[in-house]
């Protein structure tokens, strides 16, 4: 016997409620309780506008309208590949602190933004629905926020000419309102990471080794990922809980990490705070605290809304951190603590926060300029007063969705710097391989994840290159004013400019609008499986000095050439590069 849903297929057969303008053609319905209710909609400095809905201790429904117009695609944190348009009946995304954000972006196929919104609570649990309307030719988003004392409040951003710009205004907003943590320089340098180049296979010497070759290449920092600990074998989770060093892989821990930060890099180890395996020493002391299981495989799950588990997860990493003299901890996992939502025994959101701030406190305690790593989908901005280092989620060789995710997670990242995650490629490849991965992270701090020693000359050759050209172009790729393009285009093409540089990398075979007048320097990265580049001269044009790199760096031409207005073909080695210079 089957049990029908009671839930409507389509937005069109909810109950029906009136409509009213809210900003361009956005058009707006609030209901409380299930009955329509008032909202006020307020302008806020910098042009954003803010809709406020009092109705304490009441659940509230927020339905947006917008007709469909030239629309292309839809943006919103949890989007991954989804990004083009849906229907009603598809689209659905359920949102909290450690799982994206109560945020939007509907765009045409100009770029230009037709819906723009962000929720200003990033902590609580809210629900959406989202899509094409086929029954009222219009896309709708209807958001379902919990019962809560205050006013709820959505943000917008009026009619921007591209996803970025309008993403912008958030952040400033968002930046203005959240304490974040600060971000010391090795935040913000190259890192070594030594998951994919050694999963669970770590051990003192390997590590060292590895270390001492980062340093050489530019790298800042290490991150010794999941395996040093007790029990950590196996790609489950069965070990988790005691974290103490496997003392056959590190008999000197604390030894181990002294000699690696005297190299000068700075050291954080991996932790997943919230698992516990049937393995762990500890396991029957905290089995109560862990009712539910995890969704990866092995391991239960603490409910951080018991003071108990709070208490303990913050006694456990201050003491990771202040007896083997780490800089700081990679935290994993913390959305795992949603199996718990919806249990009806309190909000994951609060105890989250009351948990990560008695964490950051007592860490900086310790350790004043403290390293925290989080990881997609908890590197909102609701999470900026907990980390420093946002890190996009796993794509383990997959330089295109590492490209298109550390975008992503910059579109609305605060604070922190954005991290790639870590990079993966075989090491008897070409040294086009090894570029492509290191292109596909322009735009982030990239994480470095294979085993140095094993490299190619090549490739070496090639590491050492892009990581000195990224360092010489930071300024441009994290702090400049960055446009990727169309979500839905995954970013194929990638300017960012700040002091009179412009940056830009392209990703597929199309036309680079070049302004060589405009700026001092122009680097052109040719990320596209061809070796020329076809330019587009949209200003007056110039007489400029080129450099054209291979991917290893070698230099294959310098010359002087005349740029006029219109199209030219310029010869580039794929996954290399060419400078352009004014030559006045």
């Amino acid at each position: 016997m089957s049990i029908l849903s009671h839930e409507a297929v389509t937005t069109a057969e909810l109950v029906q409620t009136s409509y009213q303008p809210l900003l361009d053609t956005v058009h707006v319905a609030v209901l409380a309780s299930g009955t329509e209710t008032a909202w006020t909609l307020s302008e806020l400095p910098g042009g954003l506008k803010m809709l406020s809905v009092d109705a304490p201790e009441r659940p509230v429904t927020i339905r947006l309208s917008v007709p469909l117009g030239d629309a292309a695609g839809y943006w919103h944190p949890q989007a991954d590949w989804n990004r083009t348009l849906v229907a009603d009946w598809e689209g659905r995304a359920s949102v909290s602190l450690v799982d994206g954000l109560a945020a939007g972006c509907l765009y045409d196929y100009a770029g230009a933004t037709m819906l723009t919104f962000a929720a200003t609570d990033p902590v609580s649990e809210v629900t959406l629905r989202f899509g094409v309307s086929e029954e009222q030719d219009t896309y709708v988003v209807h958001l379902d926020l919990p019962a809560a004392p205050a006013a709820r409040q959505l943000l917008f951003v009026p009619r921007a000419e591209s996803v970025a710009a309008a993403m912008r205004m958030l952040r400033e907003w968002f930046a203005a309102e959240v304490p974040a943590m600060p971000v010391p320089e090795s935040a913000r340098v190259p890192v070594y990471s030594t998951w994919y180049a050694f999963n669970q296979q770590v051990n003192a010497a390997a590590v060292e080794t590895q270390a001492d070759l980062a340093a050489g290449l530019g790298c800042g920092v290490l991150i010794l990922d999941d395996g040093w600990q007790s029990l950590g074998s196996g790609r489950g989770y069965a070990g988790c809980g005691d974290w103490v060093p496997d003392p056959d892989k590190f008999p000197d821990f604390a030894g181990h990490v002294a000699r690696v930060r005297e190299g000068g890099i700075r050291y954080m180890a991996w932790i997943a705070p919230f698992l516990l395996g049937p393995l762990a020493m500890c396991y029957k002391e905290w089995a109560d605290f862990a009712p539910a299981a995890a969704r990866v495989p092995g391991a239960q799950v603490l409910d951080p809304r018991r003071p108990e588990v709070r208490a303990h997860v913050v006694r456990m990493c201050v003491s990771l951190v202040n007896d083997y003299g780490l800089d700081g901890l990679k935290v994993d996992f913390l959305d795992e603590a949603m199996v718990y939502a919806g249990d009806g025994r309190g909000d994951i959101g609060h105890a989250l926060t009351e948990l990560l701030t008695e964490l950051r406190s007592a860490l900086e305690a310790v350790r004043p300029d403290v390293l925290l790593e989080l990881r997609q989908p908890y590197v909102g901005p609701g999470m900026a007063a907990f980390g420093n280092m946002l890190r996009s989620f796993d794509c383990p060789a997959d330089a295109t969705a590492n490209r298109v995710r550390t975008i992503d997670t910059s579109l609305l990242a605060v604070g922190g710097a954005v991290h790639s995650d870590m990079l993966l490629w075989d090491t008897s490849a070409s040294a086009e391989a090894a570029a492509r991965q290191l292109i596909g992270t322009l735009h982030s701090v990239p994480q470095i994840s294979v085993r140095l020693d094993t490299l190619t000359q090549e490739q070496l050759e090639t590491t050492r290159f892009w990581l000195a050209e990224w360092q010489r172009l930071r300024p441009q790729l994290l702090d400049g004013i960055v446009e990727p393009g169309r979500p839905d285009d995954l970013y194929s093409l990638v300017e960012a400019v700040a002091d009179g540089r412009c940056v830009l990398s392209v990703y597929s075979e199309r036309t680079v609008p070049l302004r060589p007048t405009v700026f001092s320097e122009t680097v052109l990265v040719n990320a596209t499986s061809t070796d020329n580049v076809v330019l587009d001269v949209r200003d007056g044009g110039a007489t400029v000095d080129i450099e054209v790199h291979a991917p290893t760096g070698r230099m294959t031409r310098q010359s002087q050439i005349s740029l006029l207005p219109g199209l030219h073909r310029l010869p580039v080695p794929r996954m290399g590069l060419v400078r352009f210079r004014s030559s006045t």
